[in-house]
């Protein structure tokens, strides 16, 4: 019997031999289409070459960007957290990719090694043919592009996994065990995701090489669907490979099984997350049930290498399958309609206990102090006397409302504004902490003359705001405006000297190039300066902000990145220019702590003779056991984002939440400052091992800055929503659902569906505290019923002291007044459906308050509501509401002229808070509060009558002239523009108005002008 003819290898070039004589004219071989000067030839290498010089200048702007971001992580100090975020991506994405293509390839390469010799004689082979003939001469080229495609797919996606890897190689040990495997929490916060993520990648990698084994031993003749009667329809080879492949994706699966059962306790479920009942009797033992019957069935795959048949493994597989459908699937659905169902309330009441400790653990609220309020509803007069040191410093000054105020008031040019929610924060001012709105005076591009926008002006002359502006919370005027202690340009007031240039802020351009030699021209724009013989004061930057571009090559690459020649070209572009951009606070704090979620509403703060940016930084997780999962977006959302300068905390479903950094950002140098906060924190404690370094120790914190880190917004609005359902503490009452809770609507927003009420900001002084702290608070009324009566008050102490290193003792402290349930308290909503509908009267007006409110609406105004603020004052509960006018045309702004109160089922108004509080309480409140004395010296809209002034005699009389020259000298050098003047005006006038003061009778005021400093004193 003679030996079979070998097959030809395919890698051999087949067909007729290459003509290599002369076969054309002149013996130089065919001819070319394309005729003399072959056009064709040209056409053909047009492409490439097209395509070649795209990839090169892609690759060149691509290089750029790298390259400046080099520059700006240097530059901020913070090189080590690019370098080991790039390096991480970059070693996952080495070691994902390489691994899926070296699988893949050697699936490919031992399946075509392997094939038959002879392909099999049957109609299904012949049909392969052309698919051989058309592989085979690309054979090589297919082999390497597939797996290095493949691999590049699967080391991107793992590559974005880097968060997952650095916390598994740097974890921590929480120091608390779950309730049911009694593994430490880190397991599952940092171990049990990297677990997850290796099954993943495992299967997909496994996967991919048992379908890459597939097709080539189809292609080749290696499997067969139409096997010849009596032939195999796989060969020893293929058999071998696929049952090595598939046995291994079972082991794969059976590990998947096993970490499935640790994810129980992250599971959701109607009423809590983490195992149930029915999860730890049915659930748990079916995953190991499964994970043993997976490894079972890989070892009947492997087991085809010597009973060379499929039937064995075949029926394995069937038969986990139908395991997961009745185990899995059937058995707990009868465990908990015929076990559970009938007895769910005592069966359930051990999870929803671990339930609820864990969720209030995680979410930071185990040691809310929870008290019982029994609030009074009846006024009586001097019920306030026991919060004298309260009510003095009611904040009447809406922050959301009046930032058109300060902008009018303090505004100066249209190339600068103010955010549309100010901010509120706690100054010493006169040796006293006063509630303070404040706004920082930014650039706005916008306004800038459209004559005089082009390049030079946008990027090196208009590059910075000027100075803070500070009002009291607790103030106004007789004119209804806010009383600034810090206004002007330049700064003039209580804060002392500082550094007013604001080249980093919410509404900073782009970028900017600042800077000049020592002795240049100033080129930048301070402010105006009727003084000036430009009519404008001018700078060049000094500080160390931003990245330094005196050479072409940095020019160059800044070119390239915006894509603007003139950074290049420009001749205000010089050896010391200096390039500023990622110039938003969140933005610089997100680049530098990536691993970071960020509160939405960063605030300025005058430290140390500089203002910055403070920005709360909160580690999360969703990997807590039995804690309860949020929706970031949804827990934090209210009214407060409907202004354009706040921002949410971002999208995401957590159940673990910390506020473990406090960040600051100097607005003139840009330098940014990470501090540790809650130093206990193993998620903070793990980042800060990876990126070593970039978080400074609490005790890095000096005192004038630790007086205003404040507790944050978004984590109380995470609290607060957790509190809706998790301040009940008994597994029945929990079961049943009745005291259930929802975070009160904000009933000033005038839309149908209203928004969550934003948490507030006052200093309060809560049941068993002495004296008031600066506090955030919120409302919470009944879940799902229709009577929207108050049923909690929830308020955290807010203050971080001044002292260097530590908070003090007390901040943090969350306390939540329950009201009882028989108890009545009107709602914010029902509270504000009063004062639509009032017929109450006020001494200080002629008409009831519906109709003030509905003859200021048509009488071509606007009436904007303030915010709704809640004391539990006088024993009971106190509302604040404070009411603006606007005009609807002109250079309006909004006024304030009505506080409204309400206690118990009372209400009552005035023009001021002092007057709405005696009117309320029978005449007296027993309390004075902060806006006494300064009521509206002229006609509100729709009003018959007006306030009445007392009279001045003597010393008091003079210091109201020099109060009215001061002011009018101040108005005149305002409107010719001659800041220095105005400045010195404001000065005689703020002497005037302490003389006024010490020469008022005790217990009275004094009116004076209205204007953008100071308009009414009170002793």
């Amino acid at each position: 019997m003679s030996e079979p003819e070998p097959r030809p290898d395919p890698d051999e070039p087949t067909g007729p031999p290459r003509n290599t004589g002369p076969t054309g004219p002149g013996g130089r071989g065919p001819r070319r289409p394309g005729g003399p000067g072959r056009p064709g030839r040209r056409r053909s290498r047009l492409i490439p070459t097209l395509v070649i010089l795209f990839v090169l200048l892609a690759g060149i702007g691509s290089a750029a960007t790298l390259w400046t971001e080099f520059l700006w992580f240097d530059a901020v100090g913070y090189r080590s957290v690019l370098t080991t975020r790039l390096l991480s991506q970059t070693a996952i994405f080495v070691i994902a990719g390489g691994l899926t293509a070296l699988l893949v390839w050697a699936s490919l390469w031992l399946a075509w090694r392997h094939r038959p010799v002879y392909a099999p004689s049957t109609p299904e082979q012949a049909a392969l043919d052309r698919y051989r003939t058309a592989l085979d001469p690309m054979r090589r080229l297919v082999f390497v592009a597939v797996p290095l495609v493949l691999g590049a797919f699967a080391g991107t996606a793992m590559s974005s996994q880097w968060q997952t890897v650095l916390l598994f190689l740097n974890r921590q040990p929480f120091g608390r065990e779950d309730p049911h495997f009694g593994l430490d929490i880190g397991f599952f916060v940092f171990s049990l995701p990297f677990w997850q993520m290796l099954v993943s990648f495992a299967t997909l990698v496994i996967g991919l090489s048992v379908i890459a084994a597939v097709l080539t031993h189809y292609i080749y003749g290696g499997i067969q669907l139409q096997a010849a009667a009596g032939a195999s329809r796989t060969t020893p080879a293929a058999r071998l490979q696929l049952s090595v492949l598939l046995g291994l994706l079972l082991v794969v699966r059976a590990a998947g099984y096993w970490v499935e059962r640790y994810t129980l306790s992250m599971t959701e479920h109607a009423r809590i997350t983490g195992m149930t009942y029915t999860d730890v009797h049915a659930v748990l033992p079916t995953r190991s049930i499964l994970a043993v019957a997976a490894l079972l069935c890989a070892a009947f795959f492997v087991s085809t290498i010597w009973t060379r048949a499929w039937r064995l493994p075949l029926i394995g597989l069937g038969g986990l399958v139908v395991v997961a459908l009745l185990l899995g699937g059937l058995y707990p659905s009868l465990v908990q309609s015929l076990r559970v169902r009938p007895s769910e309330a005592q069966l359930e009441a051990p999870y929803i206990e671990r339930a609820i400790a864990s969720t209030q653990e995680a979410y930071g609220l185990a040691g809310v102090e929870k008290t019982d309020y029994d609030a009074v509803t009846d006024a009586e007069p001097g019920q306030l006397r026991s919060d004298a040191e309260t009510i003095p410093g009611i904040r009447i000054v809406d922050p959301m409302v009046v930032s058109p105020t300060f902008r009018q008031l303090q505004g100066v040019r249209n190339y600068y504004q103010f955010g549309d929610a100010l901010d509120v924060d706690s100054y010493e001012v006169d040796g006293e902490q006063v509630d303070t709105v404040i706004a920082v005076r930014e650039l706005n591009q916008a306004g800038i003359p459209a004559a005089q926008r082009n390049w030079v002006n946008d990027h090196t002359v208009y590059t910075h705001g000027f100075g803070v502006v500070a009002a009291y919370g607790n103030r106004r005027s007789s004119e209804g405006e806010p009383i600034f202690y810090e206004r002007n340009i330049p700064p003039v007031g209580a804060l002392g000297e500082y550094e007013p240039r604001i080249y980093f802020g919410e509404h900073s351009p782009d970028y900017s190039i600042v800077g000049a030699p020592e002795g240049a021209t100033p080129q930048e724009i301070d402010y105006p300066s009727s003084g000036s013989t430009t009519g404008e004061v001018r700078n060049n930057y000094e500080g160390d902000g931003g990245v330094s571009i005196g050479n072409v090559l940095r020019r160059t690459a800044y070119a390239l990145k915006y894509r603007e020649i003139e950074i290049l070209l420009s001749d205000s572009v010089n050896s010391e220019s200096r390039l500023l951009d990622h110039r938003q606070p969140r933005e610089r704090v997100e680049r530098v702590a990536p691993w970071l979620k960020l509160d939405g509403n960063p605030y300025p703060a005058v430290v140390g003779g500089r203002v910055v940016w403070i920005v709360d930084g909160y580690t999360v997780s969703s990997r807590y056991p039995y804690s309860v999962m949020m929706e970031l977006g949804e827990a934090t959302a209210d009214s407060l984002q409907q202004a354009q300068n706040v921002d949410t905390i971002g999208a995401g479903r957590v159940n673990y939440i910390r506020n473990s950094v406090k960040a600051t950002v100097d607005a003139y140098d840009g330098s940014v400052d990470l501090y540790a906060w809650d130093q206990e924190d193993p998620l903070l404690k793990a980042w800060s091992q990876a990126f070593d370094g970039s978080v400074q120790p609490m005790s890095a914190i000096e005192g004038d800055l630790m007086s205003h880190l404040r507790y944050p917004e978004d984590l109380f609005k995470v609290q607060r929503s957790v509190l809706t359902r998790y301040h009940v503490d008994d597994a029945s009452s929990f079961f049943g659902g009745q005291d259930f809770w929802a975070v009160s609507e904000d009933p000033s927003v005038e839309t149908a569906t209203k928004p969550d009420i934003p948490p507030y900001y006052l200093s309060v002084a809560m049941p068993g505290q002495d004296e008031p702290t600066f506090s955030l608070t919120t409302t919470y009324i009944p879940q799902g019923q229709a009577r929207q009566n108050l049923t909690g008050y929830l308020a955290v102490d807010a203050d971080a002291g001044q002292t260097t290193g530590e908070p003090r003792e007390g901040y943090g402290q969350m306390r939540l007044l329950v009201l009882p349930r028989d108890t009545t308290v009107r709602g914010p909503g029902q509270f504000q459906n009063d004062i639509n509908s009032s017929n109450e009267t006020s001494e200080a007006f002629t008409q009831t308050l519906s109709q003030f409110l509905n003859l200021n609406r048509q009488q071509g105004s606007q009436v904007k509501i303030g915010n709704l603020l809640t004391l539990p004052v006088g024993d009971g509960l106190l509302y604040v509401e404070p009411v603006y006018v606007q005009a609807e045309s002109g250079s309006s702004y909004p006024l304030q002229r009505l506080v409204v109160v309400a206690f118990g089922n009372e209400l009552a108004w005035s023009d001021t808070l002092n007057g709405a509080l005696d009117e309320l309480f029978g005449g007296d409140s027993g309390a004075t509060a902060g806006d006494a004395g300064t009521g509206s010296p002229t006609t509100p809209p729709g009003q018959g009558g007006t306030p009445s002034e007392e009279p001045v005699e003597g010393d008091l009389a003079a210091a109201v002239a020099d109060i009215q020259k001061a002011y009018e000298e101040g108005q005149a050098a305002l409107a010719a523009g001659d800041w220095e003047a105005y400045g010195q005006a404001q000065e005689r006038l703020q002497s005037a108005i302490e003389r006024a003061v010490a020469a008022s009778p005790e217990g009275g005021s004094v009116t004076v002008p209205g204007d953008d400093a100071s308009q009414t004193t009170a002793p």
